[in-house]
C-alpha cells in the first residue's frame, strides 16, 4: 500500500476512536478552539511548577543567609571570646565597694554595698547548692552551648512581634553570668541579643564547672550579699560550705527577686519560693522526695539588728566620703559617732511621742558636735525621706533664740524690763498665742512664756538683719529672710541645723559643726581618715551664752516647755507653727544637745500638736535615757558684764577732773590739765612741760569760739605780764561720753512699747 493509503488509514482509524469516545460520553463533541490556550484552568495545570520555583529559590536564599549569619556569629563569638579576660582575672573582679559601717564602739550596725565572701572552688560549692540552682534557673544547662534555643526563639519572636516591652524570663545560668559581669539589667531585644554572643563565648573559652563557679560565687543574692559564702554567712551565720538542702533552696530561690524572697525581711516568702526550688529538685531527680520540704523552725535565719532607723543615719553620714577621702573602690570599714544605745532610745522615743498620722524626727549632739542619734523618720522602710536633715520645715518661736542672742548681745539682761503690748511694725501686728497681753514684765518672762509681741519689738530694735546675721552666725545655713515676722520662725530651716545652733549655745557661745565619721579604714585595718578637731571659734561673748541659757532653762522651769523636765537642769525652748503644722522642742543637758521636730509631711494641721507637748515629751524620753551615765552639771549664768554694761560710778558718769575743758569768767578755752590760763607752760601740778614738737591743731577754731562766747577770744598773756586779779572758780562742762557703738546704752526699761 502506498504512504498515501497508509496516512487514510491511520487517519481513519483515529476518526473511529474519537467517535467511540464521544458515543461513550453521549455523544457531545467538544471542540478546542484557539483561545482555549488562555483557559484559566489550563494555566493552573502550570503553575505548581512556578511556585515550588520560588520556594526552591527561597529556601536557597534563605540558607546562603544562614550560612552568612552563622559565619557572622561565629566571628562576633570567636571576637566576644578573645576579648573576655581570662578566668582568674574574673575571680579577682569584684563589681562595687563594700562598706561595714561601726558604731562608735566599734560594733557593726550595718554593711552596706556588695559582700563577696570566700571565693569556693566548684568541690567545694555544696552539691545540693549546684543542682538546687540549676533545678530552678537552667535545668538544661549540662546540656545546651549558652543558650536554650527553645526558650531563646521564643523571646526573640515576643520580642520582633510586639508582644512584650521587655524580653525576659528566657536567659541560662550562662547568659545570666554574662549579663552580671558585662551588661546592664535592661531587658531589651539588643541587650539579649550580645548577651546570648557573651554566653556563647563564655561558653567556647570556658568548661561548665567554671562557668557554675563564676556563677555561684558571682550572683546577687539580696541585702548586698553577692556570691553562695555572702549569703550563706548573711542569712544563716555559717560558711557557704555548710548549706543543708533547705538552706540551699532558699538561696536558690532568691535569685528570682532577691528583696521579695529575702529571709531576713519575709520568712514565709523565701520559704513559700524555697518549696517551689525543693519540687523541681525532686522532678529532676536530685532529691528524694521526703527531702523536698521545708520546715521554717528547723531553719535558723540570722537575727538582724536594727537598721531601720540607723539608715537614716548612714543616708546622711556615708556620702561625705566622697569628700573626706580619695577616689577608691577598695573595701572601707567606716567607724562612727553613733550610740547603738541612744538610737534605740530615740527610735522609741519617737514612735511612742508622734501623733498618729504625723512624721518624727530628732538629732543628738555630743559637746562637740558629735551627731550620737539620728532619726529621720518613723519608718525608713515605708519612706526613707530624712525630715532630720533635709525637711525645710518653720521654726515657729524655736526661732526666738536668735532674736535674744541678738538683744543679749546689744545690752539686754534677763532682768531688764519689757513691755507686753499690741505694737504693729510695718503694717504687721503680731499676737501673742492666748490672745493678751501682760504689760510689763522682765525679759525672762517673756522669753520662757514666748511672748510674740516682745520678741517682736525686740528684732526691730536691734534690727531683723542682726537676727538674720546671728542665725547665720550659729550655722543657720538655710535662705533667711528679713522681714519682720521673721522673728517668730517663718524662715524654714532643717533640724540638724537648730540643733547644731542650740548644741553653740550649750558649749557657751563656741561653734559647734555636727559630724559623723570618726575614723575610715581599708579591710587591712590602715587608717586612712581620722577626724580632727576644729579650731574653736567663738561665735558671742561668754556673758551672751550665760544669759541665753539662763533664758532657756527659765522656758523649760517654769514656762512653755516644762513637759521637757528630766530631774536635772535642762535648759531649751518650744516652737509651735500657726494651724499647728509644726511642733519643735530643743534643748541641752550635761553636755548633750537634742532636737525634736514632729509634723506631717504635706504641711497639714495636726490637732492638738505643740512644741510643750508631744516634741517635748519625746525629747525628755529620750535625753532620760542618753545622759543617765552622765554626771549632772549646772549651767552658767552668772553675767560677768563687760565694762561698758556696768552700774556706772560717778567717775564713770562725769569723767576724771583731769579730763575736763575750763571756760573762765572771760570766756577763755582752757584745755584739759591746765588749771593757770596764766602760764599754758605749767600744768596744774606746778612743772613746766616741754611743747611738743608737733603742736596738735587746736580741739575748735576761733571762729566757732567766737560764736559760742558772743565776743573776740583773747590771746593768752606773754609769761613776763604783772598775774591779773583773782578770777571765780571756772564751770565746769563734762565733755560728751564716747559713743559704745548702736544699741550699746543699757536699754532696761526703755524698750518701745
Amino acid at each position: 500500500m502506498s504512504k498515501r493509503g497508509d496516512r487514510l488509514q491511520n487517519k481513519g482509524k483515529r476518526g473511529a476512536r474519537r467517535a467511540a469516545s464521544e458515543r461513550a460520553s453521549g455523544g457531545k463533541k467538544r471542540r478546542r478552539s484557539k483561545s482555549s490556550k488562555k483557559d484559566p484552568e489550563h494555566l493552573n495545570d502550570k503553575q505548581p511548577s512556578t511556585f515550588w520555583k520560588w520556594i526552591r529559590r527561597l529556601f536557597l536564599g534563605g540558607v546562603a543567609v544562614a550560612l552568612l549569619g552563622a559565619l557572622f556569629l561565629a566571628f562576633a563569638v570567636g571576637f566576644a571570646a578573645r576579648s573576655i579576660p581570662s578566668y582568674y582575672q574574673l575571680q579577682a573582679s569584684q563589681t562595687g565597694q563594700t562598706i561595714l559601717v561601726r558604731a562608735r564602739d566599734g560594733s557593726e550596725i550595718v554593711e552596706l554595698g556588695p559582700s563577696f565572701g570566700e571565693w569556693l572552688e566548684y568541690d567545694k560549692i555544696p552539691e545540693n547548692m549546684r543542682n538546687a540552682m540549676i533545678a530552678v534557673e537552667d535545668k538544661r544547662f549540662r546540656s545546651h552551648f549558652g543558650i536554650d534555643p527553645i526558650r531563646f526563639t521564643g523571646a526573640m519572636v515576643e520580642g520582633v512581634m510586639g508582644t512584650r516591652s521587655r524580653v525576659g524570663g528566657t536567659s541560662t545560668l550562662t547568659q545570666q553570668l554574662a549579663r552580671n559581669l558585662f551588661l546592664s539589667s535592661n531587658r531589651t531585644l539588643d541587650r539579649k541579643a550580645r548577651e546570648a554572643v557573651l554566653a556563647l563565648a563564655l561558653e567556647w573559652k570556658f568548661s561548665k564547672e567554671q562557668i557554675l563557679e563564676l556563677y555561684l560565687n558571682k550572683v546577687y543574692f539580696g541585702g548586698g550579699a553577692y556570691g553562695v559564702d555572702s549569703a550563706s554567712r548573711k542569712f544563716f551565720s555559717h560558711p557557704g560550705t555548710e548549706l543543708s538542702v533547705a538552706e540551699a533552696a532558699i538561696i536558690a530561690g532568691l535569685v528570682k527577686a532577691p528583696s521579695r524572697y529575702s529571709p531576713t525581711a519575709d520568712v514565709d516568702a523565701a520559704v513559700d519560693r524555697a518549696q517551689v526550688v525543693l519540687r523541681l529538685m525532686r522532678e529532676q531527680g536530685y532529691i528524694t522526695p521526703s527531702q523536698a520540704r521545708v520546715d521554717a523552725e528547723a531553719v535558723e535565719i540570722k537575727q538582724q539588728a536594727g537598721q531601720n532607723s540607723v539608715r537614716y543615719f548612714t543616708d546622711w553620714a556615708l556620702p561625705q566620703l566622697d569628700i573626706l577621702l580619695p577616689e577608691t573602690n577598695a573595701p572601707l570599714e567606716v567607724w562612727t559617732t553613733l550610740d547603738v544605745g541612744m538610737q534605740r532610745a530615740a527610735t522609741a522615743a519617737i514612735d511612742a511621742n508622734t501623733p498618729g498620722g504625723s512624721q518624727g524626727a530628732l538629732v543628738s549632739l555630743d559637746r562637740d558636735g558629735a551627731v550620737l542619734a539620728l532619726v529621720g523618720g518613723t519608718d525608713y522602710v515605708e519612706t526613707n525621706f530624712n525630715r532630720a536633715t533635709n525637711a525645710m520645715r518653720q521654726p515657729g518661736s524655736s526661732w526666738k533664740l536668735f532674736v535674744y542672742l541678738a538683744a543679749l548681745e546689744a545690752g539686754y539682761t534677763p532682768d531688764d524690763r519689757v513691755v507686753d503690748t499690741p505694737v504693729t511694725i510695718d503694717g504687721w501686728s503680731p499676737r501673742n498665742s492666748n490672745g493678751r497681753n501682760i504689760g510689763e514684765t522682765n525679759l525672762r518672762t517673756a522669753f520662757a512664756y514666748s511672748i510674740n509681741t516682745v520678741a517682736a519689738q525686740l528684732g526691730n530694735e536691734v534690727g531683723f538683719g542682726t537676727v538674720a546675721s546671728m542665725a547665720r552666725r550659729f550655722g543657720i545655713s538655710s535662705s533667711v529672710s528679713t522681714y519682720p515676722s521673721m522673728v517668730l520662725g517663718s524662715s524654714e530651716v532643717r533640724l540638724i541645723e537648730m540643733t547644731q545652733a542650740f548644741a553653740g549655745v550649750s558649749a557657751r557661745g563656741q561653734a559647734v559643726q555636727p559630724y559623723g565619721i570618726l575614723k575610715v579604714t581599708t579591710a587591712g585595718g590602715e587608717t586612712i581618715y581620722e577626724h580632727e578637731a576644729p579650731r574653736e571659734t567663738q561665735l558671742v561673748p561668754d556673758y551672751v551664752a550665760a544669759g541665753i541659757t539662763d533664758l532657756l532653762q527659765a522656758a523649760v522651769q517654769t514656762g512653755t516647755g516644762r513637759a521637757a523636765q528630766i530631774g536635772r537642769p535642762v535648759a531649751g525652748k518650744t516652737g509651735t507653727t500657726s494651724s499647728n503644722k509644726d511642733g519643735w522642742f530643743v534643748g541641752f543637758s550635761s553636755g548633750i544637745t537634742t532636737g525634736v521636730w514632729m509634723g506631717r509631711d504635706d504641711a497639714k494641721a495636726v490637732p492638738g500638736l505643740q512644741g510643750g507637748r508631744a516634741p517635748a515629751q519625746a525629747f525628755a524620753a529620750y535625753m532620760r535615757f542618753a545622759v543617765r551615765d552622765r554626771a549632772i552639771e549646772e549651767f552658767d549664768t552668772d553675767l560677768n558684764l563687760p565694762e561698758w554694761q556696768l552700774e556706772p560710778d560717778d567717775e564713770d558718769l562725769f569723767g576724771s577732773p583731769d579730763d575736763y575743758y575750763f571756760i573762765d569768767e572771760q570766756g577763755n578755752l582752757i584745755e584739759p590739765g591746765r588749771r593757770d590760763p596764766r602760764d599754758p607752760d605749767f600744768d596744774i601740778e606746778g612743772e613746766r612741760r616741754a611743747p611738743p614738737a608737733n603742736e596738735p591743731p587746736p580741739a575748735a577754731s576761733e571762729d566757732f569760739l567766737e560764736r559760742a562766747i558772743g565776743g573776740a577770744v583773747r590771746a593768752p598773756p606773754p609769761p613776763d605780764a604783772p598775774p591779773a586779779p583773782r578770777q571765780r572758780e571756772p564751770l565746769e562742762i563734762a565733755p560728751p561720753r564716747p559713743s559704745q557703738g548702736e544699741g550699746s546704752q543699757r536699754p532696761g526699761g526703755n524698750a518701745p512699747g
